[in-house]
């Protein structure tokens, strides 16, 4: 008859447990302060409709092929985004270790004993004996005040941070990738202008030879158009040490050994895309760091109630059937088998020396600290939204100059040389006609790159087509659960 109460009790318990209340705080997202739109956006072109554009593989607005590869390559052998991966389904796993605590273990034992009672014991056989016994266990302790289902609830948050975390790092690699391919790109334009303009400096040193020859000009024109060429030479050959420490960076970025790719020399004919900005309210669902911050948040908060149950008595249930025998032969028959209800106990603790209370204090000061960190990401985020819009407006206005200071330039370059061979000016104004021209031919490429990764920066501060809806889903976040999961010994 007793053993019948055994499931009837288990069953109202579980019931009690899924029915009871969890105590602590249930979860409310903090508010933030939101303005009503972005601050340096006026005059500034952006693309129409808004959202058009930005979706997952973002990097295709810019048109180019070789980009396009390799960002390709960035998910599939990045290591670091490998590490995050692994780092997310080891949360995943952590919310499957909190949810088994829900259920009461089992455990079945063998056991041999042989022995011989001491002399002047009164023993029904004397001499050596045999015990041989094999019993199944059963223990749970309920979760009445929703501790456990606060920490599978924890996990649960924690396991979604480590997937928005995980994509906030792809993001940042593509970024930072195409970050450095277009700096690439412009160590390769400049490369071209240092070529033409050695091609030009070479040019200039034979006229001016000619003209020594002829006793038209001094010597020291002769070794100035030298020394010029020398140096812009040698200023040509020092950007190949940059580009070589960017490719390599880009190889390392893709998962791969430097020696495993080479970016050959493309010209930078790339213009800057418009780009769909949302509204600052939407920023708040679309970057993946904010969506991290926001769910460590509800993790700590889920953690108050974990602290906030241990004040709480906890019950022990335990129960155990099996067969004892001395003999194996008659081991399992009817009239060896016995039964076993408890032990079940409550325990509460009285004194702790205030252990309890500081972990109390401890989650709430962690929640504290998670909604701060929460809002600063948040304030970054506008921040880093605001910094590229300007300087994409700033850069596309000194580029429309710039362009007008270049052609100046080169026509005052052309005047001056002309002078020079019609011997009515000195060397010196073209050296510094030359020098001029090949400054301002510098700053426009410079412009120009410094246009495209500030294009990438907005792409990244917008989150990069990426939306919280992404996130997986609570049951999402502890994994695929496998029959195989509950077996007693490991499974791959």
């Amino acid at each position: 008859m007793t053993v019948r109460i055994i499931p009837s009790l288990i069953y109202s318990l579980l019931i009690t447990q899924l029915t009871a209340c969890a105590v602590g705080p249930d979860y409310v997202r903090p508010q933030t302060n939101i303005p009503v739109n972005f601050k340096e956006i006026k005059g500034w072109k952006q693309a129409q409709p808004r959202d058009n554009l930005l979706q997952g593989k973002w990097w295709e607005i810019f048109n180019d092929s070789q980009l396009n590869k390799l960002e390709e390559q960035v998910v599939i052998g990045n290591q670091s985004i490998a590490q995050a991966e692994a780092q997310y389904r080891q949360a995943q796993d952590l919310v499957k270790s909190a949810q088994s605590a829900l259920f009461p273990t089992a455990n079945i034992t063998a056991t041999t004993n042989r022995f011989r009672a001491a002399s002047g014991q009164s023993v029904a056989v004397s001499g050596v004996r045999n015990l041989f016994g094999a019993a199944v266990g059963l223990a749970w302790e309920p979760d009445l005040w929703g501790g456990i289902r606060r920490q599978v609830e924890a996990n649960e948050n924690t396991a979604q941070a480590s997937a928005a975390t995980l994509q906030t790092l792809e993001l940042s690699t593509q970024a930072t990738l195409a970050e450095y391919y277009f700096q690439l790109r412009a160590l390769d334009a400049q490369k071209a202008l240092f070529d033409e303009t050695v091609a030009a400096y070479s040019k200039t040193l034979e006229i001016t030879k000619n003209r020594y020859a002829a006793g038209v000009v001094a010597k020291t024109d002769v070794v100035q158009a030298e020394a010029q060429l020398e140096s812009a030479r040698a200023q040509a050959i020092n950007l190949g040490v940059q580009r070589a420490i960017l490719e390599h960076a880009i190889a390392v970025l893709t998962g791969k050994p430097p020696t495993e790719l080479t970016l050959s020399s493309m010209p930078l004919d790339l213009i800057p895309p418009p780009i769909p900005l949302s509204l600052p309210s939407e920023l708040l669902e679309r970057r993946p760091d904010i969506a991290s911050a926001e769910r460590k948040i509800a993790a700590a908060n889920a953690q108050i109630g974990v602290a906030k149950a241990a004040f709480f008595p906890t019950i022990n249930l335990a129960a155990s059937t099996g067969f004892q025998s001395n003999t194996l032969s008659t081991l399992f028959t009817a009239a060896k088998r016995y039964w076993a209800l408890g032990p079940a106990g409550a325990a509460l603790t009285l004194l702790d020396g205030g252990g309890k209370n500081a972990q109390y204090k401890q989650t709430m000061d962690g929640f504290d600290a998670s909604v701060a960190f929460y809002k600063q990401t948040v304030l970054t985020g506008f921040q880093e939204v605001e910094d590229n819009v300007s300087a994409l407006r700033i850069l596309e206005e000194e580029a429309q100059v710039q362009d007008k200071a270049v052609a100046a330039a080169r026509e005052a370059l052309t005047k001056i040389t002309n002078q020079y061979q019609a011997g009515l000016i000195s060397y010196v104004n073209v050296m510094i006609a030359q020098t001029v021209a090949l400054n301002n031919q510098q700053t426009a490429v410079q412009v120009l790159s410094n246009r495209l990764v500030s294009s990438v920066q907005l792409v990244k501060a917008l989150g990069g087509g990426w939306n919280v809806a992404m996130l997986p889903t609570p049951d999402e976040a502890g994994g695929e659960v496998k029959w195989t999961d509950f077996l007693p010994y490991p499974v791959n």
